[in-house]
């Protein structure tokens, strides 16, 4: 029971990770210092879904699964979580590229904006 505890708290720190990578940028609009962290963040989600990398929580919260007597799977966590609710099987393969691009926009347009206010705010 503890281990099967312990897998579900790793997909809950997975997720909120995941929603940060997407919208963490936008905590830098209010306090620009949240780029520090962010970005690196940003980055790295956007090449593991881009590059194929394997997130070090997915074999985690397998080992986890398989310890309470569970089933792993195969792939990562977006594929095994998150596109099954967004997207039914069977899901193209560009779809990955797309997340990873879209991440990357989103981000872009973010950091853009926080550049913007931080010219406006030393001039005036």
């Amino acid at each position: 029971m503890a281990f099967r505890l312990l897998a579900d708290a790793v997909v809950a720190v997975h997720a909120l990770f995941v929603a940060y990578v997407v919208a963490g940028g936008l905590l830098a609009l209010r306090w620009r210092r949240a780029a520090l962290v962010h970005l690196p963040c940003a980055v790295y989600g956007a090449l593991v879904v881009l590059v194929g990398w394997t997130c070090p929580l997915t074999p985690l919260e397998n080992r986890l699964r398989r310890a309470a007597g569970e089933a792993g799977y195969e792939g990562g966590f977006i594929e095994h979580h998150l596109l099954p609710i967004l997207y039914p099987d069977p899901y193209p393969g560009w779809l990955g590229w797309a997340l990873g691009a879209a991440v990357a926009a989103v981000n872009a347009v973010v950091y853009a904006l926080v550049l913007a206010r931080g010219r406006r705010t030393e001039r005036g």
